[in-house]
């Protein structure tokens, strides 16, 4: 189905029925990053719903960077609930999807039964001298233009370099070649992590929801320490779970470990769950 949220038109598939699962994808992928996970959460009994983020896929590429904040995709996840009839869900994101999915959980806490984040810590966890460097091609997507013309030169050599090991490199690169696409994707970076004067960081409202952080241990571009330190920011029952021998895109490199987490962390979060203390 089409959903139009704040004028953007957002390409949302529906498999199933029963309790809502809304699967949230990162760069530069679109929904099909779930496609492993989609058949399993089904015939768990669950309703999945899983939208191509707002410049990727077949959904709308607005123009302006500024269309890309954070926050507006918050809003989009609020209408493609609202669309799909969902009052609440249980929110997994990856990558980009997974910090779409921490902001959700802390303005709309009423819209997250549970939250999953994969690869992509809570926002206001302390960064790492690992982390600042692990980030570097963050900095090189801002250079406009630049940026776009190296990744796609030379059969996307720039690109393919950037990203060994990722499996769908060729289906992102058929989606990013189309007009517009490239420079969507790249607005992300530019609207949310573009270099800033130095200050304290913004208070977020509290993440209440029953939280799971997955991380794997071959991520090239985000400290597992930072995931691992998400627990303290958290004032829900938290887990985490460590995917090892996996690439940065975990549900692509891991997808039954992923849906068996994923499947298990919803069962339990039905129950009383008791959140573990630091050691002493």
């Amino acid at each position: 189905m089409i959903v139009t949220a704040n004028g953007v038109d957002l390409h949302v598939e529906v498999h199933g029925d029963g309790d809502p699962v809304l699967l949230l994808h990162g760069w530069p992928d679109s929904a099909g990053l779930w496609r492993a996970q989609v058949p399993e959460l089904t015939a768990a009994g669950f309703r999945v719903i899983t939208p191509d983020l707002r410049g990727f896929g077949r959904s709308g590429r607005p123009e302006g960077k500024e269309n890309y904040q954070l926050a507006n995709s918050v809003a989009d996840v609020a209408a493609v609930l609202d669309a799909a009839g969902a009052s609440s869900a249980h929110v997994v994101g990856h990558d980009w999807g997974a910090a779409v999915a921490w902001l959700t959980a802390s303005y709309l806490p009423d819209r997250v039964r549970t939250l999953t984040a994969l690869s992509v810590p809570h926002l206001a966890a302390v960064d790492t001298p690992r982390q600042r460097e692990m980030a570097w091609y963050q900095l090189f997507f801002q250079f406009e233009e630049v940026a776009e013309a190296t990744l796609a030169y030379n059969d996307w050599a720039a690109l393919r370099e950037l990203t060994p090991g990722y499996r769908d490199i060729e289906r992102a690169i058929a989606d990013l070649s189309r007009p517009g696409a490239l420079t969507a994707s790249m607005n992300w970076y530019r609207a949310n992590v573009a270099p800033r004067m130095p200050g304290p960081r913004r208070q977020l409202p509290p993440v209440t929801a029953p939280t799971l952080g997955i991380w794997s241990d071959g991520d090239r571009y985000l400290d597992g320490a930072r995931m691992r330190a998400s627990g303290d920011l958290v004032k829900g029952p938290w887990r985490y779970a460590e995917i090892a021998s996996a690439s940065h895109w975990i549900p692509l490199d891991a997808p039954g470990e992923v849906s068996a987490l994923l499947l298990e962390w919803f069962s339990a979060s039905r129950l009383p769950l008791a959140r573990p203390r630091k050691p002493s």
